[in-house]
């Protein structure tokens, strides 16, 4: 048995899921524990906005690189995964807002319309979000059904503009501090996902376009 074969099996094991939604969570839970025990440094309102914002990106990225390992490595029955960390970096995001609400603005939400209007990157930000809140909200089966398949995949190439923009929103936080050397990195793996989507493809168009 070749071993793609055999990690095709493996990835079809009813305790697969349940354990990758455990390590989801971990890094929440480490950053909660660290919270708890005051172990975020000067400044742990920063710490935990700047972690579960580039936890969300990450999540993000992993989720973009299931088609990749899919059609590279061989493993078709990876896809079943591919929800929960579309999921996941949606839930990073929603702490990653939580945490700038709530601990940087104190729930004020004059101060909150304020920065959105006036900072760049809190803009990109929300816009980033808003984005984001389609796919998380018909990200489960019976919005597929209520959808129709070629539309939902029509909606969820949104993902593409979520990674963009998220990483815009990355740059423009960074780039206030004279520190882009991390975002370069982010840079540099998204656009191999993008990448090779486009050359797969055989372009832009053809990757947005809906078969």
């Amino acid at each position: 048995m070749s071993l793609s074969s055999t990690l095709n099996q493996g990835l079809l094991k009813p305790w697969v899921k349940p354990v990758l939604w455990v390590v989801c969570a971990v890094p929440a839970l480490v950053l909660l524990f660290a919270a708890s025990m005051d172990a975020l440094g000067a400044n742990p309102a920063e710490a935990l906005i700047k972690e579960s914002g580039e936890w969300a990106l990450r999540w993000l990225w992993l989720t973009l690189l299931i088609t990749p390992l899919r059609d590279i490595a061989g493993l078709p029955t990876i896809l079943r995964y591919r929800r929960t960390l579309g999921v996941t970096a949606f839930v990073y995001a929603v702490l990653h807002l939580l945490a700038y609400a709530w601990l940087d603005k104190g729930w004020v939400m004059d101060d909150i319309v304020r920065d959105v209007i006036k900072r760049n990157f809190i803009f990109v930000g929300m816009l980033t979000f808003v984005l984001m809140l389609p796919l998380a909200l018909t990200s489960f089966n019976a919005a597929i059904r209520a959808l129709g398949g070629r539309r939902w995949q029509m909606l969820h190439k949104l993902v593409y503009f979520v990674a963009l923009s998220g990483l815009f929103h990355f740059y423009l936080k960074k780039a206030a501090k004279n520190d882009v050397s991390e975002v370069m990195v982010y840079a540099l793996i998204l656009a191999v996902l993008l990448g090779w989507r486009v050359m797969r493809k055989g372009g832009i168009v053809a990757m947005l376009r809906v078969r």
